[in-house]
């Protein structure tokens, strides 16, 4: 009898566990059960990273298109796959032709692909560093330079740290590692949760890959193989969160269209020696419903022109023609262009990213890191890492302990963090070479990363603020020891730091109020800042804290921070004046903070007497409830609005937009408890289920577990498995 090519199994919450005979055959098996469970939900990832979701999604998709491709998505995914160690190619070709076997029949059976008028296309190899390339374009928050720079141009470069998300963060991840004498069982525990967009389908994978080489569980994203952020390999286990570096840069481009003899056109950029050419192209774009768009795109030397206005033509004068190829010459070669000329011109912002520079994603420590068997493995595998940057945790069954960040961050001016930066000023230039990425110690029998500051903070210059860091320690060190049954204690917890430091700051101080502002202010005062789903001062909180966003972001003095008409629809998240003002309440607040027109305790008081006036739910659950998005929401039904526990600054995260909605869009993706004594004794949970079929029995029924923070076993043992097929 012929050898199995894999084998599939399901646990009770069909969780896919793939056997294989060798790494490469997992692969393609990996592929074949991820199209299979998620064939829709990757086959809008292959589009997106394409930039062609709009043909089948309708318009409301085409911002994100034309990010993706101005950004050059596919071509630096090409350049990163072409570039991949031969081993690592032949693995990830493997995986896409897995998907590639078994998504013509999956796409029979998701009802989105008929309801679209989609038929799968066809996964070429470098697809799933598209696909990574994609969930992490916008991961470093590069366009919150944009909105720095506004605050800086309208109140002066002073007022930015006020902003900042460091009071507090909008989003983020917990993590955090317990050394063996912290537990019950005598070898360490590791646990997290990240925090993202929560998706339906959801955006892990739970899943589990097992060869003779290897035996992993881990949380794996849909369209990209191996386990790459939170794994367990049996000897040793791994996670991440993401370390808030900064490592994106937005250059200002003066750029201008010139003649060539030939009659053809031409696109320069002004840089650090004058006129360059640059790269230009023009894409058209279908729309479901709509006509076809056409996008002119222009690269620089700089990078990928991501937002650009009209290029204005060169003066006749200006311009020289310099043998066949209609070069033009640099200023101060006799054109009587100069750097004040140039300054006039027609403004583009060219991005600059480490994948594109280096040609690499680093994804050869995907497969190395499911060969790991010690944390040594774990590090020397994430030494070649490039993006996202993640601060990583690691342990092993021998006591091994890791705690260090892992990918690339370009040496560059601090200017260049900051904000946006002129292509033509040679300090701006990246020097070509790398930080170093920093180490940190794991002390007092633990360490916790959630955003904050800590051993990242070399490397950024927003981190979240170090209330859920501080929470998760002080949770820890309330007992002397943790079993994996424990760690739920942590993961739901639900009070607000946030919320206790507003109330002193801005509610405590109040007098003269209304008698029914003043019972408010009673029911407050009595509230534990506990953010759960039933509380009513839970409730009040929030509204009081929505109505004073909502007054701040509308004080006259601010004005010229409000959106404009000509705002990019891809960055207004980033733009929101009263997004950032919601989200940076406990740093606007404090005295001095904003300009002196600007009466904070005046704004205070009256939005507590607005609540006194317009009333407030009875439990915060009635309106912070989860928000999923889905591709296409018609056709597979989103789970409802369940009501949530905790906010963007409890561990329990689950961020909305104060003053804007109390719906949440963001919170716990997945969360674990990885234990190095018995694996079988490790825990996990995502938000909906295993399966990405709308009418699957699995694909939400783990959600009512998540919703109260409760976990799902992880099973080892093959023997109480279901098999559904050896092929």
């Amino acid at each position: 009898m012929p050898r199995a090519r894999h084998r599939i199994h399901r646990d009770p919450y069909g969780i896919p566990h793939v056997w294989a005979p060798d790494a490469l055959a997992l692969a393609r098996a990996q592929g074949v059960v991820t199209a299979r469970d998620r064939g829709w939900q990757i086959e809008v990832e292959r589009h997106r990273a394409l930039g062609s979701s709009a043909s089948f999604l309708g318009p409301e998709h085409l911002s994100w298109d034309v990010l993706a491709r101005r950004a050059r998505l596919a071509d630096t995914a090409r350049r990163c796959y072409e570039a991949l160690d031969e081993g690592t190619a032949a693995w990830v070709r493997a995986y896409a032709e897995g998907v590639d076997s078994a998504l013509p029949e999956a796409a029979r059976r998701a009802p989105e692909f008929d309801h679209a008028g989609l038929r799968p296309g066809a996964w070429e190899p470098w697809v799933p560093l598209a696909v990574w390339l994609s969930h992490h374009l916008l991961f470093a928050g590069f366009p919150a330079k944009l909105w720095r720079d506004r605050v800086a141009s309208a109140l002066g470069p002073e007022a930015v740290a006020s902003f900042s998300t460091d009071g507090p963060g909008t989003a983020g991840s917990n993590g955090w590692i317990l050394t063996p004498e912290r537990t019950t069982t005598g070898a360490p525990l590791l646990a997290g949760d990240p925090h993202r967009f929560i998706e339906a389908p959801g955006v892990y994978q739970q899943i589990r890959l097992a060869c003779p080489e290897f035996d992993v569980v881990g949380l794996a994203v849909p369209g990209v193989p191996g386990i790459a952020h939170f794994g367990h390999a049996g000897h040793v286990a791994w996670a991440i969160t993401n370390a808030m570096a900064d490592y994106q840069d937005l250059y200002r481009e003066r750029l201008r269209r010139i003649r060539r003899p030939d009659g053809t056109t031409a696109v320069e950029a002004w840089g650090p020696d004058g006129w360059e050419p640059a790269d230009v192209r023009t894409e058209s774009f279908q729309v479901a419903g709509g006509d076809p768009v056409e996008v002119e795109m222009v690269e620089t030397a700089r990078g990928p022109v991501v937002l650009q206005g009209a290029i204005p033509a060169a003066a006749e004068e200006e311009v020289t023609a310099a043998g066949a190829s209609g070069a033009v010459r640099a200023a101060g070669s006799g054109t009587g262009v100069d750097e004040a000329d140039a300054s006039g011109r027609g403004t583009a912002l060219a991005l600059r990213l480490p994948a594109r520079v280096l040609g690499s994603l680093g994804f050869d420590a995907l497969p190395a890191l499911l060969r790991a068997r010690t944390v040594a493995d774990v590090d020397a595998a994430l030494d070649g890492w490039v993006e996202p940057v993640n601060v990583v945790m690691a342990a092993d069954t021998s006591g091994g302990l890791l705690h260090r960040v892992a990918g690339a961050v370009p040496v560059r001016a601090d200017a260049n963090r900051r904000g946006l930066v002129d292509a033509w000023d040679p300090a701006t230039a990246w020097s070509g070479e790398w930080e170093p990425m920093p180490r940190g110690e794991v002390s007092d029998g633990r360490a916790v990363m959630a955003n904050a500051r800590g051993v990242a903070t070399p490397l950024g210059s927003e981190f979240a603020a170090a209330h859920r860091a501080r929470r998760i320690a002080e949770l820890l060190d309330s007992r002397p020891r943790w079993s994996p049954a424990d760690i739920t204690a942590v993961h739901t917890d639900t009070f607000s730091p946030g919320a206790a430091v507003l109330l002193a700051r801005l509610v405590e101080p109040l007098a003269g109020l209304s008698p029914e502002a003043a019972s408010l202010r009673r029911e407050l005062d009595a509230w534990d800042r506990h953010m759960g789903a039933g509380s009513r001062g839970a409730a009040v909180f929030a509204a009081w804290r929505g109505a004073l966003a909502r007054r701040l972001a509308g004080d006259p003095a601010l004005a010229a921070l409000a959106p404009r008409p000509d705002d990019p629809e891809i960055f207004l998240p980033w733009l929101s004046l009263l997004g950032r003002v919601g989200h940076a309440l406990e740093g606007l607040t404090v005295p001095g903070a904003l300009p002196a027109a600007v009466d904070v305790p005046a704004h205070a008081r009256a939005a507590l007497e607005e609540v006194a006036r317009d009333g407030a739910p009875a439990g915060w659950g009635e309106t912070h409830r989860l928000a999923a998005w889905q591709a296409l929401p018609s056709v597979s039904p989103s789970p409802g609005t369940p009501a949530l526990e905790g906010d963007h600054d409890c561990v329990m995260s689950s961020s909305s937009v104060p003053g804007l909605t109390d719906l949440s869009a963001r919170a716990s993706a997945a969360r674990f408890v990885w234990d190095l004594a018995r694996r079988q004794d490790s825990a996990w949970i995502v938000p909906l289920g295993a399966s990405g079929l709308p009418d699957d029995a699995h694909a939400r029924d783990q959600l009512p577990l998540w919703l109260r923070g409760a976990l799902v076993p992880v099973v080892t043992d093959w023997n109480v498995l279901t098999e559904e097929e050896s092929a």
